[in-house]
């Protein structure tokens, strides 16, 4: 649900507020799960109780409700929790003050159907030196009401495919290791504003050979993380900027990654349901052509 609940304010970047019938669209659509991005760290207090707004948990809580009613899973997770990347251990008992609350709202939903991720992308300072430091605090307050729902952790630099060989992770049996694929990032972020001063140029096509051999090899990286591990990691967002990428050009980058990794057996959301990267187009109110298709999913004519 991009651009939705993770802006200062729902819908506030091009997006739009969510609905009761976005999640029976996503669910008809043969989707199975979404994620819910959601910023925390403005509708808080920084200081001890750390008060979440009861009108923005309130609105979580109604979008959590409307998917799980249309027989979607969900994960729930915090996005955009700025302060902790620049000050990781000196923001964790507010961020762990945060997920006490939700852990409190989320008490005895069902647990095969509702997932936590505690935070999308540590970056700056916030790496895997001070990953489980910094997230301990929030790991405790769910694990006190939910002592086995699902956990989701990503790793340091945006979560991308690479800290998967330093993931540090907690001895605990139900926490899901995750990683973002935005590769190669000079195609599926040409033109993203948001990247500047390093924007990618336009113009990138997709693949080329060294991005046919760096897929390769990220498809092992994977596989060496399961053998390693035990765990099938999670990937939590793939998916190219709509700017200047055609839109066959964008099916077909889905396309080729869904093929690539199907082997290793790891699920996947895509970045976004209708902002920024969308499948689905709110003023035509249709599925854009191929991009379903692209993952698989069997589309109706």
């Amino acid at each position: 649900m991009g651009n939705t609940l993770e802006p200062e304010q729902e819908g506030s970047w091009g997006g739009a507020p969510a609905t009761k019938q976005d999640m029976e669209r996503i669910a008809a659509a043969g989707f199975d799960t979404i994620r819910i991005p959601v910023r925390w760290h403005n509708k808080s207090q920084s200081t001890p109780p750390y008060t979440v707004d009861p009108g923005w948990m309130n609105r979580v809580q109604q979008i959590v409700d409307w998917a799980l009613k249309a027989d979607l899973n969900v994960i729930l997770n915090s996005h955009h929790f700025d302060p902790i990347h620049d000050d990781p251990l000196g923001v964790a008992d507010w961020h762990g003050g945060v997920w006490q609350q939700i852990a409190q709202r989320f008490a005895g939903y069902p647990e095969d159907s509702l997932w936590f991720e505690l935070e999308n992308e540590p970056h700056n300072v916030f790496d895997h030196s001070n990953l489980i430091s910094t997230l301990t605090p929030a790991l405790e307050a769910v694990r006190a009401l939910h002592p086995t729902r699902a956990v989701i952790i990503g790793g340091e630099n945006w979560s991308g495919i690479a800290s998967l060989e330093t993931l540090p992770l907690p001895d605990d049996a139900n926490i899901h290791a995750t990683f973002h694929y935005y590769d190669p990032f000079q195609y599926t972020h040409q033109g993203a504003s948001w990247t500047a001063p390093d924007m990618p140029p336009a113009g990138r096509t997709f693949p080329t050979h060294a991005d046919a051999a760096k897929l390769a090899n990220d498809v092992l990286a994977v596989e060496a993380f399961i053998d390693r591990t035990g765990k099938t990691p999670f990937m939590g967002e793939v998916g190219a900027y709509d700017l200047h990428i055609p839109l066959e050009d964008r099916a077909a980058y889905h396309r080729t990654i869904t093929d690539a990794f199907a082997p290793t057996g790891i699920g996947m959301c895509v970045w976004a349901y209708s902002n920024t990267f969308p499948f689905f187009d709110r003023k035509s109110g249709e599925w854009l052509p191929g991009m379903r298709e692209s993952l698989g999913l069997e589309v109706e004519d």
